[in-house]
């Protein structure tokens, strides 16, 4: 038995498959994923996709899209469904391919023990995301490489975004923060964002509608001193003080003036007589 829970998903109350209101969320995600993708040039004819699966609510939701668009978009790509399991205790292995066979997807399981890696390395109460993101991006970087995706697909969505946007900000003293479509530092991969323009409430009432057999983080995913966390609390207090305050704050990062800022590397202040 596993020690590690699967989260009761189901649909909230008045979101009933078949309602009005499940058709209308499913089809303002399949929008905006297909809008993102256009915007950004994500997919291409012939893109081979590896699409990175933890078995959270995001990457269910990512695939589900992505299925449908590649059924119904005019170029052809391939999919395959990759999970990294990184060893930790109780962690139900079952879960995900029993799904993945279930839909007839091609996946993946790369097993490699960062665990013990990130336990180790730091010290009880320090938050362990930073290590534990750069092991699996390193490893899902080289799989792409070694097995010839031309693409990655996460499920980061537009809060994620915005909250990056604001932890650089706050904590970096920069302001970067997640782009829609990106190559890695090593220049070997793609990465991009099909859900950029999703918003994670939407995304929520997506995977509970849909039952996913959600898998919680028991590392970095439960520590809530999280500094993310106290971010999307912030985020969460203005947008419920000022509905569609989220979505100004993510249009803004898509119209940047570079003479309005203060960045002289992007804009030249000198030459201004």
């Amino acid at each position: 038995m596993s020690d590690i829970p699967v989260l009761d998903t189901r649909p909230p109350a008045g979101l009933k498959p078949g309602s009005v209101a499940a058709n209308k969320l499913t089809k303002r995600l399949r929008r905006l994923t297909a809008q993102a993708i256009t915007d950004y040039d994500m997919i291409r004819d012939g893109d081979r996709i590896m699409v990175c699966l933890s078995g959270g609510k995001d990457s269910y939701t990512l695939l589900d899209m992505l299925l449908y668009l590649q059924a119904k978009a005019p170029v052809r790509f391939t999919l395959t469904a990759v999970n990294l399991d990184q060893k930790q205790p109780g962690f139900p292995e079952f879960v995900l391919p029993e799904y993945l066979q279930a839909l007839g997807v091609d996946y993946h399981v790369i097993e490699r023990d960062t665990y013990s890696v990130v336990t180790d390395k730091i010290e009880a109460g320090k938050t362990m995301c930073g290590l534990c993101s750069r092991l699996r991006r390193g490893i899902l970087y080289q799989y792409a490489k070694d097995n010839g995706y031309n693409r990655m697909a996460l499920g980061h969505h537009r809060d994620d975004m915005i909250e990056t946007l604001f932890l650089n900000m706050f904590h970096g003293g920069r302001m970067a923060a997640m782009p829609p479509k990106l190559r890695s530092d090593d220049g070997d991969n793609v990465v991009i964002r099909p859900l950029a323009y999703c918003g994670e409430r939407d995304i929520e009432k997506f995977a509970r509608l849909h039952q996913y057999p959600i898998i919680p983080c028991t590392l970095c995913g439960s520590q809530a001193n999280m500094q993310r966390q106290n971010i999307k609390a912030m985020l969460a207090e203005w947008e419920a003080a000022d509905p569609g305050r989220s979505d100004r704050i993510f249009r803004s990062m898509t119209r940047i003036a570079p003479s309005q800022m203060a960045d002289r590397e992007l804009f030249d202040f000198a030459a201004l007589d």
